[in-house]
């Protein structure tokens, strides 16, 4: 990799001339970031609080106003149907909403990462909302940030690549409340196929090993997929969908 990846942790988002994922590579206002920052610790405190029921009531009625007000549609009337409506998908997009680094996702911890010479990695904490056995991070989330994770590496060294296959191998439970660091490099590659490797850390300790398969796609494909606009930044998303024969 010849340039850092960005972090996540500005609003603004990089914009630089050397960046691989392309001019503003947030494309989020501030004002999203922030609700999503404040969405995030709610999330946090729904499943931590130990407040009264009658301050979880009014808690609810300010959220279910919310969701009025911004989606249109009580949640009482059935699950969330909301539909981006953005014509133009630039790689750049997908960056803030990634459910592992994307600071304009309520979902995501989220993570910062950065590239060098050894691949990427990215760096976070899961809290309560990503718990599986009691005070340990659940296994799905540990795997998805491995998929994201290789994605960016595949991404940053230049390869438009899909997740074949993902396999993890967990050494140990990966405690909440403790930072990590993910790390993800391109062992191999030939043709449109690439080999990631990498490890989840804990205080220098390994918890999580993975190496993942992809699949390079083609222009055609990647502009199906992504848009135009995508694939005049040379990429598509760096995320887990979709195989060899995608």
């Amino acid at each position: 990799m010849t340039a850092p990846l960005p972090s996540t942790e500005d609003p603004r988002g990089p914009g630089g001339p050397a960046d691989p994922l392309g001019p503003g590579a947030v494309a989020s206002s501030a004002a999203r970031i922030r609700l999503a920052g404040a969405v995030r610790h709610v999330i946090d405190a729904v499943l931590t609080t130990e407040v009264d029921d009658e301050e979880l009531e009014a808690a609810a009625a300010a959220a279910e106003a919310m969701a009025v007000a911004l989606g249109g549609r009580h949640p009482s009337e059935g699950p969330p149907q909301g539909r981006r409506v953005q014509p133009v998908r630039a790689a750049a997009d997908y960056v803030g909403r990634s459910p592992l680094i994307g600071p304009a996702t309520p979902v995501s911890p989220p993570f910062t990462w950065e590239g060098g010479p050894d691949g990427v990695r990215a760096h976070g904490v899961f809290g309560a909302a990503y718990e599986g056995p009691p005070g340990y991070a659940h296994g799905g989330w540990i795997a998805l940030a491995f998929d994201e994770v290789f994605g960016i590496a595949n991404y940053a060294s230049g390869r438009s690549s899909m997740t074949g296959s993902l396999e993890i191998r967990y050494r140990r439970p990966t405690p909440l409340h403790e930072p990590v660091e993910i790390s993800g490099r391109v062992a191999r590659a030939s043709g449109r196929r690439s080999v990631v490797t990498g490890e989840l850390t804990v205080g220098g300790r390994v918890t999580a090993e993975a190496e993942g398969h992809f699949v390079a796609i083609d222009a055609e494909r990647r502009a199906r997929y992504f848009g135009a606009e995508a694939d005049r930044h040379g990429h598509g998303q760096t995320d887990d969908e979709g195989s060899e024969d995608a």
